[in-house]
């Protein structure tokens, strides 16, 4: 997609990471912004700044995990602006631990939000936009689903949350050969970041009543907690960053985009285990402390 002004950007997550600095983007490229989101308080805010850079905003409170209001985002869209251009499904939560340690409530609430929020946005916005593209030849449109280096690779102690994330890798690959196949005109890119300070860490303070249960986490769990903590704040390249690499990504038809490129040698490892039909790779094998230190822990 070369033009993005007077055009239509869908976001979802779209009040603090990701997808407020999607927003902040669409905006400064003269795009209408529709900035979906689970939190209101911090979707004003989100809102109020985007309109103050000229946009037109219409901002919409939901759950992407729930299919009902997904949908009535996509009706509020086209009677609002019309058929959007670009849809961002960004919205995520993230979780660590043991795999057999997450509760049932665990899986549905990381599953609802990471992966049938994407199949929500993908199942909705895709119609309309090759619809669009049927009536009119000079129509781009262009969908970003928001993955993980986590759906590249199975970090130990990341359970539900890598099996979602190659979900989304799946969908997105699927997604861009489909497309290929009934259209020139819309087309796909899945965004794999690493370790970018976004807030992910904490989505936990998002969780709907009814999917939590009253259990004390884990030992691996506050853990994985801690770990994620620093690794989320600590990271050295921008939400903003990623998001100019996203943008590019879009005029350049390309569909993979990556904000840490070094971590795909653990990529080519893992594919080697694969190809050569060998045990997996041990993670931590070019920092053996690490793994030392999450073994003693976790047997402790």
């Amino acid at each position: 997609m070369k033009s993005f002004k007077g055009r239509t950007a869908v976001i979802t997550g779209a009040a603090s990471g990701f997808g407020l600095e999607a927003s902040r983007i669409a905006a400064r490229e003269g795009m209408n912004v529709v900035m979906a989101d689970v939190q209101q308080s911090a979707l004003d805010a989100a809102a109020a700044e985007i309109t103050a850079l000229g946009a037109q905003v219409l901002p919409f409170q939901l759950d992407v995990s729930k299919a009902d209001q997904v949908e009535a985002l996509a009706i509020a869209t086209r009677n609002t602006f019309g058929v959007p251009h670009f849809v961002f499904n960004n919205a995520g939560v993230g979780a660590g631990g043991l795999i057999w340690e997450h509760t049932q409530k665990d899986w549905e609430w990381v599953i609802g939000v990471n992966l049938m929020g994407v199949a929500h946005g993908v199942r909705l916005f895709t119609p309309m936009m090759l619809e669009a593209a049927a009536a009119d030849p000079d129509y781009e449109g262009h969908i970003v689903n928001t993955a993980s280096m986590a759906g590249m690779l199975n970090a130990p102690n990341m359970g539900v949350y890598n099996v979602t994330k190659h979900a989304v890798v799946s969908l997105s690959e699927t997604l861009y050969q489909d497309l290929a196949l009934v259209t020139d005109q819309v087309s796909a890119s899945v965004l794999c970041p690493f370790f970018v300070p976004t807030g992910i860490h904490q989505s936990h303070r998002n969780r709907p009543d009814d999917m939590r249960e009253k259990v004390r986490p884990t030992r691996s769990q506050l853990i994985a907690q801690a770990m994620s903590d620093k690794a989320v704040t600590s990271g050295k390249i921008s939400a903003a960053e990623v998001m100019g690499f996203v943008f590019d990504a879009m005029r350049e038809r390309r569909f993979y985009v990556f904000s840490h490129p070094h971590a795909l040698g653990g990529v080519q490892t893992r594919l080697e285990d694969v190809m050569q039909l060998r045990n997996p790779t041990d993670p931590f094998k070019d920092r053996p402390e690490l793994g030392d230190q999450l073994r003693a822990q976790l047997r402790a």
